[in-house]
């Protein structure tokens, strides 16, 4: 079995070298990283829906490079940093993945770096 890596091109926080991969592949599997709504290595503007449509967006550039789509996402990881988003983060989730979603878990965190939301995911495609 190969294990591929896609690799941190873009700057985390303050610019600095992210230091894990955005997503890896393995056996048809793919595990992407936390993504959170960040652009050119900060965080955009907004609340949790502008935050929330990023961080997907974000999700999806991941997803499409290594050829894999809303469709193959098995399962889904979410953080809000404030519990009072969770209906407003739904609406934006349902945008995305509409009658077929995947299995879910969403939990109410403390954020590494100062947004609302971050997002990760597993998805699978037959090789």
């Amino acid at each position: 079995m190969a294990i591929k890596r896609y690799g941190a091109v873009q700057p985390g926080a303050g610019g600095q070298k992210l230091p894990f991969a955005r997503a890896v592949e393995a056996d048809g599997w793919l595990y992407v990283s936390g993504q959170v709504a960040m652009e050119n290595g900060e965080v955009v503007a907004g609340g949790i829906v502008e935050q929330a449509h990023k961080a997907i967006d974000n999700l999806i550039a991941i997803l499409r490079e290594a050829d894999y789509g809303l469709e193959d996402i098995v399962r889904v990881g979410v953080w809000l940093d404030d519990p009072r988003d969770f209906w407003s983060f739904n609406k934006v989730y349902i945008s995305y993945f509409g009658d077929n979603p995947p299995a879910r878990a969403c939990v109410q965190s403390s954020m590494m770096v100062d947004c609302k939301v971050e997002i990760d995911c597993v998805a699978y495609k037959a090789r």
